[in-house]
């Protein structure tokens, strides 16, 4: 399975501890990140990760054209609700292209923890049938 993996600065330390706990399930599927998030989860994890442009400076649209053309199977957007962001339309554009597509879609460690629990079951394997 393809895995989106998107964080914003302030929970980008959250995001290399989820990959670092779960890196046993995240071997084994191929992951995706914009350009910071990616760099600092391989820096500890030693996951492959195909790293697109930093987020602000279009890797969310990257992803949102990776999730148009059904080659992501579960996005992983660790936001911080709280702090205002100048590119915000493409974070909701990646919100609303999931609900489009029908892309699980996890926005906090508790539902990130669910997924990749779902994952490891086989609970997402309906997205093959997709494809």
């Amino acid at each position: 399975m393809n895995i989106g993996l998107i964080a914003h600065d302030s929970k980008k330390k959250l995001m290399q501890n989820f990959c670092i706990a779960y890196r046993g399930i995240l071997n084994k599927h191929e992951l995706y990140a914009t350009g910071t998030t990616g760099r600092l989860i391989e820096e500890v994890t030693n996951l492959s990760v195909h790293k697109y442009l930093a987020g602000h400076l279009g890797g969310e649209q990257q992803l949102g054209s990776q999730i148009e053309t059904n080659e992501i199977d579960l996005v992983i957007f660790l936001r911080d609700p709280l702090t205002p962001r100048m590119h915000e339309p493409d974070i909701t554009n990646i919100f609303r292209l999931c609900d489009i597509h029908n892309i699980p879609l996890a926005t906090n460690l508790a539902t990130a923890e669910l997924m990749v629990k779902a994952l490891e079951r086989g609970d997402l394997e309906w997205r093959e049938i997709i494809k």
